[in-house]
């Protein structure tokens, strides 16, 4: 059984084989009884977009960001490629609620109504009402929302474990710690499970495909936040993950060096978004200019079709707007702040 505890949860005891006589032997765990998979959602026919983590310990499971209500039957496809159900799920672990991570989660709770959805205080009221998280993602994709990421469905209350970070789960006798993380969105947790020692980092490392060294920020609106976003790295590392999951999409191997890129990187576009709307005329210009130089900039890292792969997964016009929006709400604050001094 998964639940939440803040105190150290002991590993289980040492079985001893009859055999042995009076000897006390501790059996090693087999290797199967601790597994992480890949589940390509195969978002949009397009493989290694969104990926799902599935874990399994000594007969428990869970998964971290199930994807979006559209990849709902891929996702039981892969699940059962793994010889596992809905039904057999006992958690469902939300790094953030943006739809293409969390937009499933209401469907399996309903296919699964003992499987308990953990989530960050301030996302999971949007969970068990996703009225508002879909007026704003409406706005983002007028045309094709459905499409996109299918159905969201409510979750009830009573299923949702509310986090706030600091918090361990306990999946069979893997432990999983949690930690607030945000920049990304404002209620986005990472999860470091003991075992492997591998962070399920969602998106606050941004997006990098497993195989490819490039990665890439993923700042959409509405409340990315670059120091804060800083804060989160330093939060990530000091636990020493050997491991990252990301979301978008699959393990990266050296999470220090991925990480130093990664905020290099974040800086980087945010000056270059700042520059850009300084000088450009409107907002569709800003626009086209900052598309024009992102792609420039990829193409320098990655093949033609890795450059799609990546602009697709990202959306980079929403990078676009989550950077702009940051950057005005922070040319106010230098405003006010100078008026304040003057």
């Amino acid at each position: 059984m998964i639940h939440d505890s803040n105190a150290t949860v002991n590993p289980p005891c040492p079985r001893t084989d009859d055999r042995l006589g009076a000897s006390c032997v501790t059996l090693l765990p087999r290797a199967a009884m601790h597994k992480i998979t890949t589940l390509d959602d195969h978002w949009m026919a397009r493989p290694r977009s969104i990926g799902t983590a599935l874990l399994e310990s000594d007969g428990h499971h869970a998964i971290v960001d199930p994807g979006p209500g559209s990849t709902l039957n891929t996702l039981r496809h892969e699940l059962r490629a793994h010889g596992v159900s809905v039904s057999d799920l006992d958690a469902i672990l939300l790094t953030h609620i943006h739809l293409d991570h969390a937009g499933a989660s209401g469907a399996l709770v309903r296919e699964n109504p003992r499987v308990i959805v953990y989530v960050h205080k301030l996302g999971a009221p949007h969970m068990v009402d996703p009225s508002k998280l879909l007026a704003s993602a409406a706005r983002l994709w007028p045309d094709n929302l459905g499409e996109l990421f299918g159905e969201a469905v409510p979750v009830p209350e009573s299923n949702l474990q509310i986090l706030e970070g600091r918090e361990t789960i306990t999946l069979g006798s893997r432990k999983i710690e949690v930690a607030y993380t945000p920049g990304h969105a404002a209620h986005h947790v990472s999860y470091f499970e003991d075992v492997e020692g591998v962070a399920f980092v969602g998106d606050t490392t941004g997006i990098g495909i497993e195989g490819q060294s490039y990665v890439m920020p993923a700042t959409p609106p509405p409340d990315i936040d670059l120091p804060l976003w800083d804060s989160s790295f330093a939060r990530i590392l000091e636990r020493k993950p050997n491991r990252l999951f990301l979301t978008h999409f699959g393990f990266s191997e050296n999470p220090a060096a991925h990480i130093a890129q990664f905020r290099e990187r974040l800086h980087g576009w945010m000056e270059t978004t700042e520059k850009i709307l300084q000088t450009a005329k409107n907002d569709e210009q800003a626009m086209d200019c900052f598309l024009a130089t992102m792609r420039a900039e990829i193409g320098e890292h990655l093949p033609a079709e890795e450059v799609e792969q990546y602009v697709a997964t990202a959306g980079l016009n929403l990078s676009f707007l989550g950077l702009a929006r940051h950057a005005r709400k922070r040319a106010q604050a230098a405003s006010s702040s100078s008026k304040a001094t003057s």
